[in-house]
């Protein structure tokens, strides 16, 4: 009998041990998230007040400290004032107007940097003490890679306008905006997973259509943040400020003049809007459906919560939506209205991995469900 007891309790110990070290990493990933929000809100506010071409140069290790006295103000601006956000747009600003839209780009790479150390150092302190559980090292580093390639993302956006046009491109800016929703996913994603065990994939559920329509919604909330990207980076949030119709009509006119045709779909604010409107609404009305065909059910509580979540941030995000074009884009309607987005993702992910968990499928297995 003691034999078995001191061969159980090393076991106990350890199982113990990589619970806890699971726990940490998650809610340090889940701490991760919330700076990614705000850098993803932060960055909405600089594209909404145009600061994000102040800073004319990429200096990832020297450009951390701002300008300090009068002298490097003035070679800032000096440095501003050579490109053409300053000279088409901005002729009349002087280094006090220059300074109150620097701040906004300023704070958001520094914002960016934060987040690279604060996901840096306690990884290497997880990795030295080796409080990573097996088969998490990789995914940790697909991170790191994509946050340091969403640097370079930024600075690419950042480039396309200081050519010609003083506006970053909407491809760019697009581009910039659906790594930040993907790297914040799979954060999330995995931190969720680090706390709820997976299904395995020799389980049944009793009604595996649901386990689809909540991966397909996920892909919908994405899908509808990246056509507000382009909304944003062509700027068609400033035209067409009526709902539901545009310009008087259900389907506005123009919205295919673009040669080649595929183009309209990208840079035609027509139809970059009216897209952008039609994913929104498809995507709410899909999930109000599945919202009242689950309210009868029963289901783990989970699942249940979660859907109510989702079906809320959608409401919400939709309210946001339709207040900030009839307002004709104010700069914090616009900015929690790009919040939302994230946060409706948020809610997207955390319903469809309810579907991976043990206990859900326990729950389900052990309950008539009539269906």
């Amino acid at each position: 009998m003691h034999a078995v007891t001191n061969h159980q309790l090393p076991q106990n110990a350890s199982t113990e041990s990589l619970t806890k070290d699971r726990r940490t990493i998650a809610i340090w990933l889940f701490c991760l998230c919330a700076l990614v929000f705000g850098m993803v809100v932060l960055g909405g506010v600089t594209r909404l007040t145009h600061s994000g071409l102040s800073m004319v140069e990429w200096k990832p290790i020297m450009g951390i400290l701002p300008p300090l006295n009068e002298a490097e103000w003035n070679e800032a601006f000096y440095k501003y004032q050579q490109f053409p956000e300053y000279q088409q747009i901005n002729t009349e600003m002087d280094l006090a107007g220059f300074q109150s839209i620097f701040w906004f780009e300023y704070l958001h790479r520094l914002l960016g940097r934060s987040i690279g150390l604060a996901f840096f150092l306690p990884f290497i302190w997880f990795l030295v003490r080796r409080r990573i559980p097996p088969g998490l090292t990789p995914k940790l580093l697909v991170m790191f890679v994509f946050g340091g390639l969403q640097g370079l993302m930024g600075w690419y956006m950042v480039k396309s306008g200081l050519v010609d046009r003083p506006d970053v491109s909407a491809y760019r800016l697009t581009a910039h905006l659906g790594l930040a929703f993907l790297i914040y996913a799979y954060m999330f994603w995995v931190a969720l997973g680090l706390l709820a065990p997976r299904v395995p994939r020799s389980t049944t559920l009793p009604w595996p259509g649901c386990r689809k329509v909540a991966i397909r919604l996920m892909h919908a909330v994405f899908y509808t943040a990246l056509a507000g990207g382009l909304v944003a980076g062509t700027d068609a949030g400033f035209a067409y400020n009526t709902f539901p119709l545009m310009g008087g009509q259900w389907f506005p006119d123009g919205a295919f003049v673009l040669e080649p045709v595929y183009r309209n779909f990208f840079e035609n604010i027509a139809l970059v809007q009216f897209n952008h409107r039609l994913l929104a609404l498809g995507t709410f009305f899909a999930t109000a459906v599945f919202w009242l065909w689950m309210l009868p059910r029963d289901c783990p509580f989970a699942i249940r919560l979660s859907m109510h979540c989702l079906m809320a941030a959608l409401l919400l995000q939709v309210s946001l939506g339709v207040s900030t074009l009839l307002m004709n884009v104010p700069v914090p309607l616009a900015a929690a209205h790009q919040a939302g987005a994230l946060v409706a993702l948020n809610a997207a992910l955390w319903f469809a991995h309810c579907f991976r968990q043990r206990d859900v499928v326990v729950a389900w297995s052990t309950k008539e469900h009539g269906i």
